[in-house]
């Protein structure tokens, strides 16, 4: 249905919005790194590629178990003090993993260390600031910019992690990513914008702007939220989303050498798949505003189910290899203002980063198994090929639940408790 009106931003909101976008392009751009490193590490080191997996697989799965405390923290205490934590417990990962000789060194760093700092610099975090700076019509647009901001930096940060492993080698190269990551310090204290502008405005003697409608409380969000068949069925679809990029980021570059492709192609395919989606992301998130969020992500998951089929079917070659890529990255990250403006709209904003926390747990469930799952698949099959039909089948559900959905709002029901 189309936007009656399009309000413009202030300039508190734009600072925000500048701000989560810097932050989610390094946090996400590193973190899709990752993928280029399984093969030297697993290498050196003498361990399987489950192993590397399930560290990867960890760090997912950290990421997303703190993850609705995370978000509780940043609606009470504000997003800056978080992304600055989270910014030191993701640098420290990175760094101590530089020195590691061994897979429990490992999982601590890659895996506990930097999925705890994932959770103070995610999209989680960030959105939610944004949410409650930009006025609802502008929501899914917002969102998507942010969004994309994650796919600008897998587009600028994996062939560049590629160039720095094949010239420093791979501990040196994670010691440079530290360094990109320890830049999202600066850009996180500008997030508490909303903050400092309520208190500037109860300064100067006007009442702080009122509340949108919605629950009053944490608990009546929560439980609003748990008595609801589309926060779960959102969840669920958010689950499989989750398994499917955590996959192709972790296991591609490995998949493209096991057919006979040459490194090079797996590096730009990730590289490729951030490019398509920083248009993919803001365009898909856009939808959102013209027709019904639900729709549009029935229609990227059907999608996904084709594009998975065709890399599975298809004779593999660099072209093959680079039109996925292009395919499947201009829905990559799609998925999230469509599913984060479903919550806002359904809730309201002002618990947006505890509830949306809680849909994305279920999203790092799914990164958990697909980057562990597909170590563990290989390390027993000898191939990804089950793992690849899985995916296909897993898409295809997350489109059928989605049909049902309903994105009217229930946030009315707690205003009329009170």
């Amino acid at each position: 249905m189309p936007t009656p009106s399009r309000p413009k931003l202030d300039n508190t909101a734009r600072t925000v919005l500048i701000a989560a976008a810097l932050v989610v392009t390094i946090s996400m751009g590193v973190r899709q790194a990752f993928g280029v490193f399984l093969t030297p590490v697993v290498q050196e080191l003498g361990i399987g590629r489950e192993v590397f997996g399930f560290a990867i697989a960890l760090q997912n799965l950290l990421f997303g178990l703190i993850q609705p405390f995370i978000g509780m923290i940043a609606d009470r205490f504000g997003p800056s003090r978080v992304v600055v934590a989270g910014t030191v417990a993701y640098v420290a990962g990175l760094v101590f993993a530089a020195s590691t000789a061994d897979p429990t060194g490992l999982l601590v760093t890659l895996g506990i260390a930097v999925g705890i700092g994932l959770a103070g610099t995610s999209f989680v975090v960030v959105l939610g600031a944004v949410g409650r700076v930009v006025p609802e019509a502008r929501r899914p647009q917002c969102f998507a910019l942010v969004t994309a901001g994650g796919s600008l930096g897998m587009f600028a940060v994996v062939p560049g992690a590629y160039a720095m492993l094949d010239a420093f080698g791979w501990r040196d190269a994670i010691l440079l990513l530290a360094l990109v990551a320890s830049t999202m310090i600066a850009f996180g204290f500008a997030l508490d914008g909303s903050r400092r502008r309520d208190r500037l405005t109860a300064t100067a003697g006007s009442p702080p702007p009122a509340q949108p409608a919605g629950a009053v409380s944490l608990s009546q969000a929560m439980t609003e939220a748990r008595g609801s068949g589309s926060f779960w069925l959102l969840s669920l679809g958010f689950g499989v989303c989750g398994f499917q990029i955590t996959f192709i980021g972790t296991h591609l570059p490995a998949y493209v050498g096991d057919v006979g492709v040459a490194g090079w192609v797996a590096a730009w395919a990730l590289g490729l798949i951030g490019a398509c989606n920083i248009a993919g992301a803001y365009i898909i998130g856009s939808l959102g505003s013209r027709f019904r969020s639900r729709n549009v992500l029935v229609v990227v998951y059907a999608l996904r189910t084709v594009f998975v089929l065709a890399v599975v079917l298809l004779p593999p070659s660099p072209a093959v290899i680079l039109a996925f890529a292009a395919c499947f990255g201009f829905t990559w990250l799609g998925t999230i203002p469509l599913t984060s403006t479903l919550v806002a709209r359904i809730f309201g904003p002002r618990y947006l980063s505890t509830l949306y926390g809680i849909v994305f747990l279920s999203h790092q469930v799914g990164a958990f198994l697909g980057a562990w799952g597909g170590g563990y698949i290989y390390d027993l099959l000898g191939s990804y090929d089950a793992v690849w039909m899985a995916m296909a089948g897993l898409s295809a559900v997350a489109a059928i639940i989605h049909l049902p959905i309903s994105d009217r709002p229930v946030v009315h029901a707690a205003a009329k408790a009170t």
